[in-house]
C-alpha cells in the first residue's frame, strides 16, 4: 500500500527549491525587478481559528525586495490540493495576519492542484453587509487544471517541466507528457538533487501502466544514450530499483533536504531563545537533546520556552518528552 501523498508539502518544496524560477513562469514581470539577493523564508507561520479552535499554517512566506526600493514585502504562496468553499476567506485571513504580525505588504498567491472542479476558482473574498461592500479581497490564483501542458512543457523552466505533470491533458496524453516533461529535464542539466526532486515530482503525478512506462524509458533512451562508458542519469542512479521507485527516491531525498533545514532553522530558534530567556548560553546537552525531536516537538519547545521559568524547565520538558 502506497503512502499517502502530503501534496501541499510536495509543492512548497518545489516552490521553495526555485522560488525565483516559479516567479519568472508566472510573474516574469515582478520577477525582472526583484532582488535576488535579498530573498528570504521565513520560519513557519502557525495561526489559530478562534472560531473554530483549529491551528493553519502559511506554507511558504518569502519576504523580499524589489531592486532599487528599500522596503521589503512577503510573499505569500499557498498550494491548495482540494476545492474549500472557505479557502477564499482563509487567504484573506492569512493576508491580515501576515501583514498585522510583519507590518509589511503582502502579496497572496495561491497555486491550485486539485483534479476537480474544473470551473474557474474564485480570486477574491468579498464582505458585504445589506447590499455594502465592507471589504474586496483580491489575490493571485494559479489554477493548474485550467491550464494546457503544451503551452509550458516545452519552456526551460523547472517549475513548469514540474507542474506540467498536474496541468489538463488527455488520458490518452499522460504517457507523452511523461516523456516530454523528463526529456526537458535532462536537457536542463540541472544538479543531481534538483533533477530528482523534479522526476520524482513529475512520476508522482503521471503514474503509467507498466506498458507505457516501458514506452518512455525506449524514447528517454534514443535522446540521452550513453555517452563515454556512463548511462544517462534515469538508469545509472535509480536502475537498480526500478524507474519508478528510482523517481520516487529523488521525491524523498528533496523532502528529506527540507525537513533538515527547517529542523536547523529550529534549532538555531531555540539556542537564541534560550539566551534571551536566561541571558546565559543553553547547556551543552539541551541542543542534542532537542535535535531528536520531530519537527512539531520542537516548535512546541520553542512555544514552551517562552513560559518556563528557569532554565532546568528545559530539561524537565525534554525528559517529559522522551519519556
Amino acid at each position: 500500500m502506497r503512502p499517502k501523498i502530503d501534496h501541499d508539502r510536495l509543492f512548497k518544496e518545489l516552490i521553495k527549491t526555485f522560488f525565483f524560477e516559479f516567479l519568472q513562469l508566472f510573474f516574469p514581470a515582478l520577477a525582472v525587478k526583484l532582488d535576488r539577493d535579498s530573498i528570504e523564508f521565513l520560519d513557519k507561520q502557525v495561526f489559530t481559528d478562534v472560531t473554530e479552535g483549529d491551528t493553519h499554517e502559511a506554507d511558504l512566506v518569502v519576504k523580499v525586495r524589489l531592486s532599487g526600493e528599500e522596503s521589503f514585502f512577503l510573499f505569500h504562496v499557498e498550494p491548495q490540493s482540494t476545492a474549500q468553499a472557505r479557502f477564499p476567506g482563509r487567504m484573506f485571513s492569512y493576508f491580515a495576519r501576515l501583514h498585522q504580525q510583519h507590518g509589511k505588504p503582502v502579496y497572496p498567491i495561491a497555486v491550485l492542484s486539485y483534479e476537480t472542479p474544473k470551473a474557474p476558482a474564485p480570486r477574491r473574498y468579498d464582505m458585504v453587509i445589506d447590499g455594502w461592500r465592507i471589504l474586496s479581497f483580491r489575490y493571485r490564483a494559479l489554477q493548474l487544471n485550467r491550464m494546457r501542458w503544451r503551452d509550458y512543457v516545452r519552456n526551460e523552466n523547472p517549475v513548469a517541466v514540474a507542474l506540467a505533470a498536474k496541468m489538463e491533458m488527455k488520458p490518452a496524453e499522460r504517457r507523452r507528457v511523461k516523456f516530454e516533461c523528463l526529456r526537458l529535464l535532462w536537457t536542463m542539466k540541472l544538479d543531481p538533487a534538483r533533477t530528482r526532486l523534479i522526476a520524482g515530482f513529475i512520476n508522482t503525478y503521471l503514474r503509467l501502466p507498466a506498458a507505457d512506462n516501458s514506452w518512455v524509458e525506449e524514447k528517454m533512451a534514443a535522446v540521452a544514450p550513453e555517452s563515454e562508458g556512463k548511462k544517462v542519469l534515469f538508469w545509472t542512479d535509480w536502475h537498480d530499483q526500478g524507474f519508478d521507485q528510482g523517481l520516487e527516491r529523488g521525491l524523498e531525498q528533496g523532502i528529506e533536504k527540507e525537513h533538515g533545514e527547517s529542523k536547523q532553522r529550529l534549532l538555531r530558534t531555540l539556542e537564541r531563545n534560550y539566551r534571551r530567556r536566561f541571558a546565559s548560553e543553553p547547556p551543552a546537552g539541551l541542543r542534542e537533546a532537542a535535535a531528536k525531536l520531530d519537527l512539531d516537538s520542537l516548535d512546541s519547545l520553542n512555544d514552551a520556552l517562552l513560559d518556563f521559568i528557569g532554565p532546568d524547565d528545559a530539561t524537565t520538558w525534554l525528559a517529559g518528552r522522551s519519556g
